[in-house]
């Protein structure tokens, strides 16, 4: 192990976008889209076992849309068998009752999960009682979008009360530029002090193999403009649907070489994401 590499195992981290999966004890519902299986498939047992053998303290694990999308039994399950370890964002319908919100919340979730990149901007436009349960729950609104979709989002996002976190970079066109709309858009909302973005995903947004070279202008944007105290980080584990092999390691190193200064990569990894998200020690 490489001197940089044993750097980052030794500094605290709290992965901020990944998934479990264990069809064997939770069975995926009969109508989703997508059945992860063979090396996708990650239970929370081995996430443990990756997140121990490369110093990650805590991981806020996101309800997948593919196997289980509302059912979220798997994620509570995982927070529940791993106390102080991991929280949650769970799936919800729209209609979702208060109750059943602050049932999440008990269990350890920490906001709401909406996915305008697989099923359109109405998911956020249509949610406006939904988007007011949140910001009364002090619940975020985790938004996946891709392309330029956030310009039509803008005036919901701005009209909502709770706070905001953007997933993988917004997924902008890496061929688009810096100037695209829905980047420029996301630039934008650093202003208004309620959004957050998740430096992940890169592998999604790439049209390269890793370094994603094509990527690290965004990330570096991002970074510049919202700051470390609104940046976190993640990996993705155990990477759905990835077309080349990937690993938790070297993604972590490349974000130490992305990130440099090391007083910045401790807010990113873990100073802004531990206050955020309420993570002990």
């Amino acid at each position: 192990m490489t001197t940089g590499n044993m750097a980052i195992h030794d500094e605290d981290k709290i992965d901020c976008h990944n998934h479990v999966f264990d069809p064997a004890r939770f069975p995926y519902r009969e109508d989703t889209v997508y059945r992860p299986s063979g090396q996708e498939i990650g239970t929370a047992k081995q996430f443990l076992r990756v997140m121990d053998a490369h110093g990650v303290r805590h991981a806020l694990l996101v309800g997948p849309t593919s196997g289980y999308r509302t059912d979220n039994r798997c994620m509570l399950d995982a927070i529940a068998q791993a106390p102080g370890r991991f929280k949650g964002i769970a799936v919800v319908d729209n209609d979702v009752s208060r109750e059943a919100l602050v049932a999440l919340k008990g269990g350890g979730v920490v906001g709401v999960a909406f996915n305008p990149a697989m099923e359109g901007a109405e998911v956020v436009t249509g949610a406006g009682a939904l988007l007011d349960l949140l910001a009364d729950l002090d619940l975020f609104a985790q938004i996946q979008v891709v392309g330029d979709q956030l310009v039509e989002l803008i005036p919901t996002i701005e009209r909502m009360r709770t706070r905001v976190l953007i997933d993988h970079c917004g997924r902008p066109e890496v061929g688009g530029g810096l100037n695209q709309p829905g980047f420029q858009a996301l630039l934008r909302l650093a202003d208004g002090g309620r959004t957050v973005v998740k430096l992940s995903g890169w592998q999604k947004i790439s049209q390269q193999d890793h370094p994603y070279e094509d990527v690290q202008p965004y990330v570096r944007e991002l970074l510049r403009t919202f700051g470390a105290d609104a940046c976190v980080w993640g990996s993705d584990w155990p990477f759905l649907r990835a077309p080349v092999r990937l690993d938790y390691g070297p993604l972590l190193t490349l974000f130490a070489e992305m990130v440099p200064d090391a007083g910045q990569r401790r807010r990113v990894f873990w100073d802004t994401p531990r206050r955020l998200f309420k993570f002990g020690g």
